[in-house]
C-alpha cells in the first residue's frame, strides 16, 4: 500500500512537471485564423496544432480568431486574450482592414497597441503580415506593407511577411490564377489543402516562437 501511494505521488509530480512545461500560444486573428468555411478539424489552428504535435512540440494552441475582425477588433479584445496561462501569441490581422480600404495609419496604431499589450504581459509574439493589393494605389500599398516588418523590428517580435507565404515558392510572386486551387470559391479563404500549405510555412516560425519563450 505504501509503495502504491509513493508511486502515485511520483506520477502526480511528473504529470505536474509535464503540464508546467507546456507552452500555451493564442492565435489572435480573423476568419483566416478562425477557420471560416472549413470543418473544424481542417481550420488553421487545428491543422497547426497537428503539425506541432507531429514535431513533438509541447504546445497548446488557443483559437482566438473572430471572423470579420479588423485590427481594431483585435486590439479591443487582446486584453482578455492575454490570460495568465498564455505564453505566446500569433497575431494575424489586417485582411479585413484591406477589404474595407481602411487607413494604414489606423492599422499601424492598432497593431502597435497589440504589441504593447503583449510587452506588458511579457508574452512573445509572432507577427504575420498582410500585403495590400495594388488597387488602392502605390502609396497605400507601401504604407500598409511596411507597417508589419517595422513594428516587428521595433518590438522584437517574430515576423512572417504574409499569411499566404506557404502558397508560393520563395521568391515567386503571387499569381491569382495559380493560387485559385488553394482557395475556397470566394477567392479569399484557403481551402483545407491551402491551409495545410500555409501551416507548413508558419509551423517553423511557431517553433522559433516556442524557442524564444523557453529561452526567457
Amino acid at each position: 500500500m505504501i509503495r502504491c501511494k509513493a508511486l502515485s505521488v511520483i506520477l502526480a509530480l511528473l504529470a505536474g512537471v509535464a503540464q508546467a512545461d507546456e507552452v500555451v500560444i493564442a492565435a489572435l486573428g480573423d476568419s483566416l485564423t478562425q477557420g471560416y468555411g472549413l470543418p473544424a478539424e481542417q481550420g488553421f489552428v487545428p491543422q497547426l496544432q497537428g503539425w506541432l504535435d507531429a514535431q513533438g512540440a509541447n504546445v497548446r494552441l488557443i483559437n482566438a480568431g473572430v471572423s470579420g475582425d479588423t485590427t481594431a477588433g483585435g486590439l479591443a479584445r487582446v486584453g482578455w486574450t492575454l490570460t495568465p496561462e498564455v505564453d505566446g501569441m500569433i497575431v494575424a490581422l489586417g485582411g479585413n482592414d484591406l477589404l474595407r480600404g481602411l487607413d494604414p495609419a489606423q492599422a499601424r496604431g492598432n497593431i502597435e497597441g497589440i504589441l504593447q499589450a503583449s510587452d506588458r504581459a511579457e508574452v512573445e509574439v509572432l507577427l504575420i503580415g498582410m500585403e495590400a493589393p495594388g488597387n488602392y494605389g502605390p502609396d497605400y500599398k507601401a504604407q500598409f506593407d511596411a507597417l508589419y516588418p517595422e513594428l516587428a523590428e521595433a518590438y522584437g517580435a517574430g515576423f512572417l511577411e504574409t499569411f499566404f507565404a506557404g502558397l508560393v515558392a520563395d521568391g515567386e510572386d503571387m499569381d491569382p490564377a495559380a493560387l485559385r486551387a488553394w482557395f475556397q470559391p470566394d477567392g479569399i479563404h484557403p481551402n483545407a489543402e491551402g491551409v495545410a500549405r500555409i501551416v507548413a510555412r508558419v509551423g517553423p516560425e511557431v517553433l522559433a516562437l516556442v524557442d524564444a519563450i523557453e529561452a526567457e
